[in-house]
C-alpha cells in the first residue's frame, strides 16, 4: 500500500473517531439542558473535571500505539498483541484508582472550580455516576492504541459510534423518561463507556489469544507501560496548563471578549482534530518503520507526511479565512462577540499551516518513541509562552487585549513547540530502530 493510502487509511477513521467523542458530549449538553439552567452549570463543571483527569491519561493510547507498531515492523505481532494487552491492565488498574480518589474528592473538586450552590450539587452528582465508566475509557484507550499499532483505525471509529448512540439512548430513558435527573446522565455515560470498554477487551483478547500471547497481567509490562506513558503525560499536562493560561487571560478581557475567545476555542480544537488525525497516522507508519530498522524510509516517510500536513493546514486555514464572515455570524450573534470573532479567525488562518506542521512531528515524535524528549519540548514551550501571555494584561483590554492573546498563543506557543520539535526532527537521535 503506498504512503498516501495508509495515511488515509489511518488519518479518516481517527478524523471521525476524535469528533465521535465530542458528540457524546454534546448529547448529553442537550438532554441535561432540559432539567434546567443549574443541571446545565453543574453538567459543565463535572464534565470539565472528567475530561481532563480522562486527557492526561492518553498516553495510553499514544504509548501503546508506539510500542505495537513497533513490535509489528519488527515482524512480532505475538509480542505486540502482548503488549497491548499489557497497556489495557495498565488501564484498568489506573482507571480503579482514579475514580476512588475521585469519589472521595468530588465535593472538593468541585468547589475549587468556584462551582455552589444547586450548581454543585449537580456536578457532584454527575460525577459520581459518571465515574465508574472511568476503567472502560482507559481501556478504550489502550485498546484504540493497540488497534491503530496494527493499522486498524476502523475498529475504534466503530466502538465509538456504538457507544455515542448507546450513551444517547440511555440518556434519553435515564433523564427524560424515568427522570433520573443529572445522575441517570452519568450513568448512562459509565454504561456506554464500559461497554466499550469490555468489547474491545474481549476484541484484542481474542485476537491475542489466537496468536498464543500472555494474557495474564504481568508487572513487568506494566510498569513498562508506565515508563513511556510518564513522560507523554507530563507532555500532555504541560499543554493543558497552556490552555488553561490563555482561558485565564481571556477571561481578564471581559465578557465579550471571553466569549469570543470561546467559539474561537472550540473552533480550533475542531479544526485541530483534523491535523491531529494526520498525526496518529504518523504515529503507527513511523513505529512500525523504526520496528522494521529502516531509518532511511522513517525519514523519508517523516518528509512526505509534513508536506501533507502543511497542505492539509495551509487548506483549512484559506477556508477559515473565507469563511470567518458567516461562522463568525453564526455562532456568535451578538455584534461586538461576532466582530471579535472574525478578527481572532484571521489570526487562526494563519497559524493553521503551522498548526500542522506541529501535530505531524509530534506524532512522529510519539511513534518513535521519544516521550522524554517531547515533556522536556513541551515544558520549554510552555515556560515560552507564560510571560507573552502574562505579557498580554499590559495591553488595553477587549480587542486588543485578545488579538494579543490569540497572537502570542498561535505563533508564540506554537512557534515555540515548531521550534523545538522541528530541530529534534532534523536530528537522527530519535530514530531509535529495532523492536526494543
Amino acid at each position: 500500500m503506498s504512503l498516501t493510502r495508509r495515511v488515509l487509511a489511518l488519518a479518516v477513521p481517527a478524523f471521525a473517531t476524535l469528533i465521535a467523542q465530542p458528540l457524546m458530549t454534546l448529547a448529553d449538553t442537550w438532554v441535561v439542558g432540559r432539567l434546567g439552567t443549574d443541571a446545565l452549570a453543574g453538567l459543565g463543571v463535572g464534565s470539565v473535571v472528567l475530561a481532563t483527569v480522562v486527557g492526561l491519561m492518553i498516553f495510553l493510547a499514544y504509548g501503546s500505539t508506539a510500542t505495537v507498531s513497533r513490535q509489528v515492523g519488527a515482524g512480532r505481532q505475538r509480542r505486540g498483541l502482548e503488549l497491548g494487552v499489557q497497556a489495557m491492565w495498565l488501564g484498568l488498574a489506573i482507571g480503579l484508582i482514579l475514580a476512588g480518589v475521585l469519589a472521595l474528592g468530588a465535593g472538593w473538586l468541585v468547589a475549587a472550580l468556584g462551582a455552589e450552590g444547586e450548581v454543585a450539587r449537580h456536578a457532584v452528582a454527575y460525577l459520581l455516576w459518571a465515574l465508574p465508566g472511568i476503567p472502560g475509557m482507559l481501556v478504550v484507550m489502550a485498546a484504540t492504541g493497540t488497534f491503530r499499532g496494527f493499522e486498524d483505525a476502523v475498529t475504534p471509529l466503530v466502538l465509538t459510534i456504538a457507544a455515542a448512540a448507546l450513551n444517547v439512548v440511555l440518556n434519553v430513558t435515564f433523564v427524560l423518561v424515568w427522570r433520573w435527573g443529572i445522575g441517570g446522565a452519568g450513568l448512562a455515560t459509565a454504561i456506554a463507556e464500559t461497554s466499550m470498554g469490555l468489547v474491545a477487551a474481549v476484541l484484542i483478547a481474542r485476537r491475542a489469544a489466537a496468536s498464543g500471547a500472555r494474557l495474564a497481567p504481568s508487572g513487568a509490562d506494566m510498569r513498562l507501560g508506565l515508563v513511556i506513558g510518564l513522560p507523554l503525560m507530563l507532555r500532555t499536562l504541560s499543554l493543558r496548563v497552556a490552555i488553561l493560561l490563555t482561558t485565564a487571560v481571556a477571561t481578564a478581557q471581559g465578557a465579550a471578549a471571553l466569549a469570543a475567545h470561546h467559539v474561537v476555542m472550540q473552533l480550533w480544537n475542531f479544526l485541530a482534530n483534523a491535523l491531529d488525525a494526520i498525526a496518529i497516522a504518523g504515529q503507527t507508519i513511523i513505529g512500525t518503520a523504526l520496528g522494521a530498522d529502516d531509518r532511511g524510509q522513517a525519514r523519508e516517510f517523516t518528509r512526505r507526511m509534513t508536506r501533507w500536513a502543511l497542505g492539509v493546514g495551509l487548506v483549512l486555514g484559506v477556508a477559515v479565512a473565507i469563511t470567518r464572515a458567516p461562522v463568525g455570524w453564526f455562532f456568535a450573534p451578538d455584534a461586538e462577540v461576532s466582530a471579535l470573532t472574525r478578527a481572532l479567525l484571521l489570526v487562526v488562518a494563519a497559524a493553521l499551516p503551522l498548526a500542522g506542521y506541529v501535530f505531524l512531528l509530534d506524532g512522529v515524535l510519539i511513534g518513535a518513541g521519544d516521550g522524554p524528549y517531547l515533556a522536556k519540548a513541551g515544558v520549554v514551550a510552555l515556560a515560552i509562552y507564560a510571560p507573552l501571555a502574562v505579557a498580554v494584561l499590559l495591553l488595553p483590554r477587549g480587542q486588543a487585549g485578545l488579538l494579543g492573546l490569540w497572537c502570542a498563543f498561535a505563533f508564540g506557543y506554537m512557534g515555540a513547540r515548531a521550534l523545538t520539535l522541528g530541530l529534534r526532527a532534523r536530528g537522527d537521535g530519535w530514530m531509535r530502530a529495532g523492536a526494543d
